[in-house]
């Protein structure tokens, strides 16, 4: 992503890369962090990672996820990053944490806030990757998750987050980790 130069209102010349504001008219420029919203979907103590068939990182194994659309709760993006990705419906539960990174690995301009929630599949099990965006679906135990990981800023320090939370709150087949209690629904 390159910086922009001009004004987006008036299309007069920035003085300098955002922040800024433009001298002609006064709006302000700036890069703020993308959101973007990804699951742990957990079935039977295994967690489901995608293998990304784009770039960055192509071949790379990451959690299903994408960024939120224009008005999109983060949690409603993160259920329809999955679906989209691997066509299981999940439920979406409590927030496991948010991690800042680049978008690439020469990202220093497209910054994102990743917003990771636990999940659980509610219908059918049964999955199949989109192939436009994913390579492959797999499951895997927490002491065997792989070694090549997309988006290496942030996703080994998630991937040890969610196995700390399976060691901090007693698991069944049917319950998931706790992290943080369920945030009301904004009001629109």
């Amino acid at each position: 992503m390159a910086l922009p130069r001009f004004c987006s209102h008036c299309a007069a010349p920035l003085p300098a890369p955002p922040p800024v504001i433009c001298r002609s008219c006064d709006t302000s420029h700036w890069l703020d962090a993308k959101p973007y919203a990804g699951a742990l979907v957990s079935r039977g103590g295994k967690l489901l990672l995608v293998r990304r068939a784009q770039r960055p990182w192509k071949g790379a194994w990451d959690l299903p996820g994408g960024f939120c659309g224009l008005h999109e709760h983060p949690k409603a993006a993160a259920a329809r990053e999955v679906r989209e990705e691997t066509a299981l419906e999940v439920e979406v539960d409590d927030v496991l944490g948010m991690w800042i990174d680049g978008y690439g690995p020469d990202a220093a301009d497209k910054i994102t806030l990743n917003i990771y929630f636990h999940a659980s599949a509610t219908g059918s099990t049964e999955t199949r990757p989109d192939p436009h965006e994913i390579a492959e679906i797999a499951w895997f135990a927490p002491d065997e998750l792989p070694q090549e990981l997309a988006f290496p800023g942030h996703l080994p320090e998630v991937l040890r987050a969610w196995r700390a939370s399976l060691e901090d709150a007693p698991r069944t087949a049917q319950a998931r980790p706790r992290a943080l209690p369920r945030n009301p629904e904004p009001f629109v």
